[in-house]
Order: C-alpha cells, then sequence, then structure tokens
C-alpha cells in the first residue's frame, strides 16, 4: 500500500490530479448508490414532484413565469426539463422514469464538482496529500449530505461555481465569469462570490480586465433571464420577491436561538407554513429576520474587505470564496438543509490546517444536519421536539464557526504568483 502511494506521487502532477479524479468520481458512485439503501431510504422529504409537475409544463408546450408559476431563477429550468423530455408524463403526474432521470442529471452533476475542484487543486499545486484528502472528502459527502442531495437541484448550480472557481485559478477569467453568471442565473446564493471574482480579476489583471469579466457576467444572467422577462415580467418578479420576501425559516441560525429559548426559558413560538417551507411567525421572529439581513450584508462586506486587503493569490481567492458562501449560509435567514451542497466543493479546498479544521467542522456540520433531517424534521415542525432544536442550533453554531476560521488572519503570507493572462 506504502509503494502504492509513493508510486502515485511520482507521477506528474497533472497525471496525478488526473488520477485522483478518476478515483474520487468512482468514490463519488459507490457513494450515490449507497444513498439509495439502508436507512436513507426512510422518511425522505422530496422536492422532485414539484420539479416533474415543471418538467411536465415545460414538454406540454406551457411558458415557465407566464403560464405556470416557478420559485427558482430561469437557469434552473434546464434541471426540470431535461428529465421531463426524458420521461414526459401528465401534468400532475409523478412518475419513477422521471426520478430516475433527475437523479441521473445530479449525478453527471457531482461527478463535474469532482473534476472542477481536481482542477482548481493542480492549478494551487496543492500537494498530493490535499489532493486525495480534498477529493476523498467531496466524493464521499453525499452520505453526510444524506438523502437529501437526491431530490433536490442543488448540485446543478454548485457544479457550475465549482467549474468557475477552477477557470478563474486557471487564468481563464473571463470564462470563469461567464459561467459565474449562469451559477447566479440558475440560484442565487452564487452571486455573493462574484464581487472576491472581480477583485482577484483587478488584482491580478488590471481594471479593464475586471470591467470586462463584469460586463461577461452581467450579460450571462440577463441573456438567460430578459427572454422570460419579456414573456412573463410580472411572474419573473413574483419569483425573485418570493424568494428575497421569505420569513424566519424554521432551520436558521435566529430560528434555532428561539427554537432552543422556546425548551430553557419557556419562549412561545409559532410555526406556519409559507414560501414552500416551514417558519416562524410573530413579530419577534420577523424582527430577528432583519437582524440577520443586516447581519448578513455586513458579514459578507467584510469578507470582501478583508479579501480586496491581502495578497491576490489563487488560494486566497478559493479560501474568501469559500468564507462568502460560509456566511451566506450561516447568517441567512434562510437555511435549508440542500444549502449545505454548496459548501462541499469549496471548503476542503482551502490548504493548511485552516483548511482542516474547516473540513473536519464541515464535515460535523453534514452530519448534524442528516441527524434531524428527514428523520426528525416533522417532529421539530409540528411538535417543536427539543432533540432536533438542539441540533438544529449545534449546526448553525458550527457553520458560525467555520466561517470564523475562514476569515481569521494568516500569520504566514501566501506565497506570491504569477499574473494571469
Amino acid at each position: 500500500m506504502i509503494a502504492q502511494t509513493e508510486t502515485l506521487n511520482r507521477l506528474r502532477p497533472e497525471s496525478r490530479a488526473l488520477v485522483a479524479a478518476l478515483v474520487a468520481i468512482g468514490l463519488f458512485g459507490c457513494a450515490w448508490g449507497l444513498l439509495h439503501v439502508g436507512f436513507y431510504r426512510h422518511d425522505q422529504v422530496i422536492d422532485t414532484p414539484i420539479y416533474q409537475r415543471y418538467g411536465n409544463a415545460i414538454t406540454s408546450g406551457h411558458v415557465p413565469y407566464r403560464d405556470f408559476g416557478v420559485e427558482y431563477p430561469p437557469g434552473a429550468l434546464v434541471a426540470f426539463a431535461i428529465p421531463g423530455f426524458a420521461d414526459p408524463g401528465a401534468p400532475n403526474e409523478v412518475t419513477a422514469g422521471f426520478r430516475h432521470a433527475f437523479e441521473t442529471l445530479m449525478w453527471l452533476c457531482g461527478a463535474a464538482v469532482v473534476l472542477a475542484s481536481a482542477l482548481t487543486l493542480f492549478e494551487l499545486e496543492a500537494e498530493p496529500r490535499h489532493l486525495w484528502a480534498a477529493l476523498a472528502f467531496i466524493s464521499l459527502a453525499p452520505l453526510a449530505v444524506g438523502s437529501v442531495i437526491l431530490s433536490r437541484f442543488d448540485l446543478w448550480p454548485t457544479a457550475l461555481v465549482a467549474v468557475s472557481i477552477a477557470a478563474v485559478v486557471a487564468g481563464r477569467l473571463r470564462l470563469g465569469l461567464g459561467i459565474l453568471g449562469l451559477a447566479v442565473a440558475t440560484k442565487f446564493f452564487p452571486a455573493v462570490l462574484v464581487p472576491p471574482a472581480l477583485i482577484y480579476v483587478w488584482r491580478r489583471a488590471g481594471r479593464r480586465e475586471a470591467e470586462i469579466c463584469a460586463a461577461i457576467c452581467a450579460g450571462v444572467v440577463a441573456a438567460v433571464c430578459l427572454p422570460f422577462l419579456a414573456l412573463a415580467p410580472s411572474g419573473l418578479w413574483h419569483s425573485l420577491t418570493g424568494q428575497l420576501t421569505r420569513p424566519l425559516q424554521l432551520e436558521s441560525l435566529g430560528s434555532g436561538l428561539l427554537l432552543v429559548a422556546h425548551h430553557v426559558a419557556g419562549m412561545h413560538v409559532d410555526v406556519e407554513t409559507s414560501h414552500g417551507s416551514q417558519n416562524l411567525a410573530g413579530t419577534l421572529p420577523n424582527a430577528l429576520a432583519t437582524v440577520e439581513s443586516v447581519l448578513l450584508a455586513l458579514s459578507l462586506v467584510t469578507v470582501w474587505v478583508l479579501f480586496g486587503r491581502g495578497p491576490a493569490t489563487g488560494a486566497r481567492f478559493v479560501r474568501f470564496a469559500a468564507a462568502s458562501l460560509t456566511v451566506f449560509v450561516a447568517f441567512g435567514k434562510v437555511l435549508s438543509p440542500q444549502f449545505m451542497i454548496w459548501l462541499v466543493p469549496v471548503i476542503p479546498l482551502v490548504r493548511g490546517r485552516r483548511g482542516l479544521y474547516a473540513s473536519a467542522l464541515l464535515a460535523a456540520a453534514l452530519v448534524l444536519t442528516q441527524a434531524w433531517f428527514p428523520f426528525r424534521y416533522w417532529k421539530l415542525a409540528l411538535d417543536l421536539d427539543a432533540t432536533a432544536a438542539w441540533l438544529v442550533l449545534a449546526r448553525d453554531l458550527t457553520l458560525v464557526a467555520i466561517a470564523v476560521l475562514l476569515v481569521l488572519p494568516d500569520h504566514r503570507r501566501d506565497t506570491t504568483e504569477p499574473v494571469a493572462a
């Protein structure tokens, strides 16, 4: 075994990265298969019936946002339409064929995440042990995430994020920002990566190149969204405002604090269902949602300023991209279990002990999430289950710890890298 490891380490860096990526894809396939057996099959909370309704409507010739409502941006339609064409059905029909096609598409997105992560690590000249450990973490993460990864489309925008980061680190700046624009048009969360990406471009290639990249990113978002804005302006606007005006969701940090306060101090809380999720209702939860939104904005700006004040190296860009995403997840007033998927391809890429500790905390956060979702979710939503409430708060505080760890000052200055062409 030691001899095999030494042989792999003696390979040329590009060959070693390719071998590691192929092995990791194999591990990812095994993990994906295990999600279909044992306890993973029980008590699933799935979104694929909603996706199939979208897919069936599209295949029937209906126009999204005009003929039927969609709660996601236009770039997400790809994840519904492709399985819909693979297994067309009646508008209100849910079929096993659609679910199989959807899971296959998500598996391909997951494989793309592994490949993009391997490319990023190669460009960062990661040590062999970091390369293998990071890719092993990413490929086996579905087992810690749980069955939620099978029935959410989040691997599609996550794959776009992973590819965009790889392109930027590799010096393909315009391509990277263009793909990042597509990710933003698919789900809003990649927008928090645009400022650090543009700072990186400006510092590496100059103001003009940053302006070009910003225009490309905005142009891709416009190209995806404008056709639907022209066809159904009110429908697309309703989709956007519906996401921005969501109340304090049950699994957010603020909600976790209130739920634990309910059990410790007897604080009264009310749960209501709206915006496709369970949320806390009332004056205090609404005020706390506003506080979280302000805290989120201030935290993101702080992360971006800290990144701008340091050297523009690929390693720092990856670290502060991970910090931006973690802050967005940790302090947002909405924190669904599938949001954890967004962090899997970026945090393990952070180098050194910081990356090791952050990855260990991420693993803990994933396990804490699966400890109550989906198995105790309805006990929490309907009965305010105390165990689930404590698990939610523990997970949310773990995410805060990751964010703090990622932005702590680095006493060892990053090595200088050549300016990207």
